[in-house]
């Protein structure tokens, strides 16, 4: 996002509000954020684990409180003989002509259907119009964020020794496919490093980088400690 506009807000004693961002967008906002003085900023998913954040942004004597910017909905139905996507969720509500910028994470809850993260100002507007996705009627209800049901993330801790920190090197150990495989998955388009495709299997990794492949998963970088050898000893976090 642009500083010029969060410092503007911060002077004014206004309180600015984003759409909700992508994780790197996200993350790249917050890092630029944290730089400037006499700003407070505070990104808001609705849950721990949310992917997709709002970020308010105002001077700290304004912004004292988390401020009441996310709004989640349940969307149930009979999907036991018809379940639908994440896919199919999203397609039903952009298809009511609301833009991607709108909408938050969508938790899916199996036969019941889903719950969706939204900004406050659409609630009514999707409870009114949203009633079918893909062949299944659904009915739409407004609940509070203390009642969104999502599981925190189970993972899979271990370590191995590489000689390098490329990303094929890493990747192909954390997911335990040959190195071949994943510099195919690399040229395909397959493989996000923080959510953005990455074209070079040679791309060095550091901790805190998350590694996604179309149909393998994601992973995320531990620790790294370099070896008397050479080498480094790197915890590999993958999700389950």
């Amino acid at each position: 996002m642009e500083t010029s506009r969060a410092r503007r807000a911060s002077s004014r004693r206004e309180v600015l509000h984003t759409n909700f961002l992508t994780p790197p967008v996200l993350k790249e906002s917050m890092l630029a954020l944290e730089k400037l003085s006499d700003i407070r900023a505070v990104a808001q998913g609705g849950y721990p684990q949310a992917e997709r954040c709002r970020i308010s942004i105002g001077h700290p004597d304004v912004l004292t409180s988390d401020p009441d910017v996310i709004a989640a909905l349940s969307v149930t139905g009979n999907f036991g003989f018809q379940p639908c996507s994440h896919g199919d969720f999203l397609g039903a509500i952009l298809n009511k002509g609301i833009a991607r910028e709108k909408l938050g994470d969508i938790i899916l809850q199996g036969e019941k259907g889903a719950q969706i993260i939204i900004v406050p100002e659409l609630v009514d507007f999707i409870i009114l119009s949203l009633d079918k996705v893909g062949n299944v009627p659904v009915s739409c209800t407004k609940i509070p964020l203390i009642s969104l049901d999502y599981e925190a993330p189970r993972t899979q801790t271990f370590k191995t020794v590489e000689a390098s920190l490329r990303v094929d090197a890493l990747a192909s150990a954390g997911f335990k496919i040959s190195r071949s495989k994943l510099v195919d998955s690399v040229s395909k388009g397959e493989l996000r490093i923080n959510w953005i495709p990455v074209s070079k299997n040679n791309t060095t990794l550091k901790t805190g980088d998350i590694v996604s492949v179309s149909g393998r998963g994601r992973l995320k970088i531990g620790e790294i400690r370099p070896t008397r050898k050479g080498k480094f000893e790197v915890e590999l976090i993958r999700y389950l």
